[in-house]
């Protein structure tokens, strides 16, 4: 069982180093020596492998070797993935993190959706899937992923903030004026109806799919 946990460990943390250095200090001179397109390959390359070695890892650990939180962790952790997908799906327009024309453009103009609440909505939606699979409390290998996973997201978007200082200049640093880091959770209710919808679809589909193809029944179905 220790065998099988720090081959876990170490693949995380193979991920989410290889992460960090490939989109970080590794960037510049690897873009240098293989060009845009030559990176990119290898960026995807890196991060499948890296991936495949987690997921593996993760079916050979152990499961159930945690107490568990009860029914009031299951409660909590299907709650607080309806925000994490509330922010997922309105994450995907008009993000000016995004890598695509009209980028800059988006970071002038005034907040709006899922951007009331935080700049970085994808990495907070991955940062509360990491919380609500500690806070079940089931079994290490969940934990030792989900807190790496989190630890990515949070981290991964404090850096990125950097990153596009120096690639966008005044159009991250307006954008960054006008927007918080940190969610105001109190700004969800404003995000508009039509994220709300796209998100409570999502959580059913994919708690579904969770009890579907994963064996653990989640959210609603796991009481109806």
């Amino acid at each position: 069982m220790e065998t099988q946990l720090i081959e876990l460990v170490a693949a995380n943390i193979a991920f989410v180093g290889s992460h960090f250095a490939l989109s970080h200090p590794l960037r510049a001179p690897l873009v240098s020596a293989l060009g845009e397109r030559g990176f990119q390959l290898l960026y995807t390359v890196v991060s499948f492998a890296t991936l495949f070695w987690v997921i593996a890892a993760y079916r050979s650990a152990p499961t159930g070797d945690l107490p568990g939180s009860g029914e009031a962790g299951w409660i909590i952790a299907s709650l607080i993935t309806i925000p994490a997908l509330v922010l997922l799906m309105g994450s995907y327009v008009k993000n000016p993190a995004m890598p695509m024309p009209g980028a800059a453009n988006n970071a002038r103009k005034e907040p709006a959706g899922v951007f009331l609440v935080t700049r970085h909505p994808m990495m907070w939606s991955f940062a509360l899937w990491a919380a609500s699979h500690v806070i079940l409390w089931w079994n290490l290998r969940s934990v030792i992923t989900a807190l790496a996973m989190g630890f990515l997201a949070l981290v991964g978007a404090h850096m990125q903030d950097r990153k596009k200082r120096m690639q966008m200049g005044d159009a991250w640093a307006a954008w960054e004026s006008r927007t918080s880091y940190w969610p105001r959770w109190g700004q969800l209710f404003k995000v508009g109806l039509l994220w709300w919808a796209l998100g409570l679809m999502m959580w059913v589909l994919l708690t579904y799919v969770h009890q579907t193809f994963g064996g653990v029944p989640a959210g609603i179905w796991r009481w109806f």
